[in-house]
Formats: C-alpha cells, sequence, structure tokens
C-alpha cells in the first residue's frame, strides 16, 4: 500500500513550518543544553532542602523553546515531572501561588506536555490533572487561553 507516502507539504507553497511560528531560542543549542543540566542540579539540590516553590521557580525560569534543543526540553520536562511528583497534594495550592504569571503559564504548558505523552518516564496522569486542577484555582482560565495562545512551544 502506497497511499500518502508522498509528503504533499513538500509540494504546497503556503505550507507552515514550525521555524516560522516563533523565534528559535536565541542561544546556543549546546547552551541550552547545558543551562537544563546546570538547571536539573540546582533543582536536586533545592528540592533536599524542602524548598519545593524555590525548585519549581529554577525549573521555570528561562525554559527552552523552539526547534533544535529537543534534548534540552526533555531534561527540563523531567525536572519539572520530578518536582510534581515529589509534592504532597495539600502544599500544592501554596506552590502555585508562589509563582509568578509567568512561571503558571509555562508550568500549564509543561502540565499539557506531560498529558500528552502518557507512559513516558515518571509521568503519572493522576499527579498532572491535579496540579491542573489547582493551577487554574488560583490562574484562572486565562492561564489555559494564554499557554493556548502562545506560539513557543516548550
Amino acid at each position: 500500500m502506497s497511499f500518502r507516502k508522498i509528503d504533499i507539504d513538500a509540494y504546497d507553497e503556503d505550507v507552515l513550518l514550525e521555524a516560522e511560528l516563533c523565534e528559535p531560542d536565541p542561544r546556543d543549542p549546546a547552551q541550552v543544553l547545558s543551562d537544563a543540566k546546570q538547571k536539573q542540579a540546582a533543582v536536586r539540590s533545592t528540592l533536599a532542602k524542602g524548598d519545593i516553590p524555590g525548585a519549581l521557580g529554577i525549573a521555570l525560569d528561562s525554559t527552552p523553546y523552539g526547534p533544535n534543543v529537543e534534548e534540552a526540553k526533555n531534561l527540563t520536562l523531567q525536572t519539572v515531572v520530578s518536582i510534581l511528583n515529589s509534592t504532597k497534594s495539600s502544599e500544592i495550592n501554596n506552590v502555585v501561588k508562589a509563582l509568578s504569571q509567568d512561571a503558571q503559564d509555562t508550568l500549564m504548558k509543561y502540565l499539557y506536555k506531560g498529558m500528552g505523552m502518557p507512559g513516558w518516564g515518571d509521568v503519572s496522569g493522576s499527579v498532572l490533572l491535579g496540579w491542573h486542577e489547582k493551577l487554574t484555582e488560583v490562574a484562572g482560565t486565562g492561564c489555559i487561553v494564554r499557554v493556548m495562545t502562545d506560539r513557543r512551544t516548550v
């Protein structure tokens, strides 16, 4: 069966590429990966001290976006998910309230990315849904709208 083995987008002059949607991360991909590894180490030490809001703030600060930084994106997702999994459900509200609006929006992006990757790593759907519920309560539905309309994918 040779049904749709031809990439019809290659022949369409009006095709929209991911690189055209938003500006790529201005940092070099190697630097982005290095920054992500440094953040992961900083998050681990902050979590060891019991500072969950601080760890989440570190992980959500200047996250990688755009094409050519997939490894850094996955590493950052792993870091964020490890923070989410280590947080007690009774602490989620206070952690979310401690975040800035931009950090809340970025957290929502990572929640959706985690939900879109079932069976990936230690992603637990119930944990992500619990965080989504608490984040929506605190940040409102505007957070969801901002995430859905932002072209920078994490």
